[in-house]
This record gives structure tokens, C-alpha cells and sequence, in this order.
């Protein structure tokens, strides 16, 4: 009975090896193919909140795939640069605009070129240096 279970007990052990191991021509576990970013962002128009908002990057073995985010976060980079020097280039020109049809200092800049004046009380009629009378005496 012994010599029984021994061999049985050597089948099963042999059976789990070839099974985990792959025992064969195919492999039991096959390699999944890396996660790759589907719906990168637009290359033919100026991204927008919708696209950044759908954006979704694939996720690697220790977090997020790093030429993935790197492509991505480049290409944000260089549409918030763009957008911003076209911002600077509306904005010069419309102060040069401003400036043209005014004949003076930027309009935006608000008369900046002169020293802040000090301020002076308002003109009141009937003033006097003295201080109002008090009807009762400090501490009581």
C-alpha cells in the first residue's frame, strides 16, 4: 500500500511540474503585448480640454510608461508655449493699437509715468484745529 501512494504521489508531483513548467511545444502562460496609448492627442489641430480630459495613458509594470507620459506631457509643453507667445503678440499689438490712436502712453499702463501724488485731506467749510468738546472726562 505504501509502494502505492508513493508512485501516485510522484505522478501527481510530475503532472504540476509539466503543467506549470509548459511541458509542451506552446507555453501555458503567453506574454501579453504592452499596453499602448490608442487615442494619443491630435496632431492636426490645437489640443483641447475635451482631449486632455480623454487622454488616458497606459499603465506599465511600475506605474505609467514613461515615453508615453514624456510624449504627451511634451506636447502640452509645446502647445501652452505656443498659445502663450501668441498671447504676448495680441497683447503688444493691441497696446500698440491703443497707443496709435490715443497719441499717448498705453492706456493699459495707467498714466504710470508720473510720481503718485500724497494725499491731502478733503476741503471742508467751517474748519477748525480744534478738537471737538467731550462732555464727560476720560475715566469715568
Amino acid at each position: 500500500m505504501f509502494l502505492f501512494l508513493l508512485l501516485a504521489m510522484v505522478v501527481v508531483v510530475a503532472a504540476v511540474t509539466l503543467a506549470v513548467v509548459g511541458g509542451g511545444r506552446s507555453a501555458v502562460l503567453q506574454d501579453v503585448a504592452p499596453e499602448q496609448l490608442t487615442d494619443p492627442l491630435p496632431a492636426s489641430r490645437p489640443v483641447g480640454r475635451a482631449d486632455v480630459e480623454a487622454l488616458r495613458l497606459p499603465v506599465g509594470l511600475r506605474g505609467y510608461r514613461m515615453p508615453d507620459v514624456d510624449d504627451a506631457l511634451g506636447r502640452l509643453g509645446a502647445e501652452l508655449a505656443e498659445r502663450d507667445a501668441r498671447i504676448a503678440e495680441l497683447e503688444s499689438a493691441l497696446a500698440g493699437a491703443q497707443a496709435t490712436r490715443t497719441g499717448g502712453p498705453d492706456l493699459l499702463k495707467g498714466g504710470q509715468d508720473q510720481p503718485p501724488r500724497p494725499w491731502q485731506p478733503p476741503e471742508t467749510a467751517g474748519r477748525t484745529d480744534e478738537p471737538p468738546a467731550r462732555d464727560e472726562e476720560p475715566g469715568r
